[in-house]
């Protein structure tokens, strides 16, 4: 059995049935309590970093450091996802708007390949997921969890089938299966079903074993834009 969950991590299965609500699957990961105690510990310890990175985006792009971004929590719940901003602000000289034809997935969720929108400190954060740090402090506040569901966009969910309305049962996660499976790489309905996978299997060794393939998936930069 625990073979054959890591197996569905690194490959996981096709779910072909609508998942339920959340009374019948609840929050079966790492305790939640124990999520926000790491955060606090890995945000203090990585804080030098933190402000090596605001200093950067305050040298190369004088303004707000942080972009905050309303997303749909558990059971529907709005709440204001926050990253480090790598894009120039449209009042920056340096703006140009994405060439629409380089759209690298489709739907809502695009990606620009050679996005000009973004600075040279933020191509090296998003390179390598540093900025997504400040979400540490999402899972602090209860908002997010260290392992779940993509944190989706409000517009996202109208185009959720019946089956995809699960993952709204469910706390968004700074990791999951669908940031160790090729990020941008992945199309809207791949990521959906990453995340439908996740729920299904989701147990404190499924949250664990995600952690450490986090790790690799992040330095490779595979699917980073």
């Amino acid at each position: 059995m625990i073979i054959q969950t890591i197996n569905n991590i690194i490959h996981p299965l096709s779910i072909t049935q609508p998942i339920g609500h959340k009374h019948k699957f609840g929050h079966r990961g790492i305790p939640l309590l124990l999520q926000q105690i790491v955060s606090v510990l890995v945000l203090i310890t990585i804080s030098p970093l933190l402000i090596l990175v605001m200093l950067f985006i305050t040298i190369e792009s004088p303004g707000r450091i942080l972009f905050s971004q309303v997303r749909v929590g558990e059971n529907g719940r709005h709440f204001k996802m926050y990253k480090f901003r790598s894009m120039y602000l449209k009042s920056d000289p340096h703006f140009q708007e994405p060439d629409p034809s380089k759209s690298s997935r489709e739907g809502v969720c695009k990606k620009y390949i050679n996005d000009p929108r973004i600075t040279k400190i933020g191509k090296f954060i998003r390179k390598y997921s540093i900025d997504e740090l400040p979400q540490l402090f999402n899972v602090v506040t209860g908002d997010m969890c260290l392992v779940g569901p993509r944190p989706a966009l409000a517009i996202e969910t109208y185009e959720y089938e019946h089956a995809d309305q699960a993952r709204l049962f469910s706390k968004p996660g700074l990791t999951g299966l669908w940031q160790i499976s090729g990020r941008a790489d992945t199309s809207f309905s791949e990521q959906l079903q990453l995340d439908k996978d996740y729920i299904k299997q989701q147990s404190i060794w499924t949250d664990c074993k995600i952690i450490l393939l986090t790790v690799p998936a992040v330095l490779s930069a595979k699917g980073a834009y």
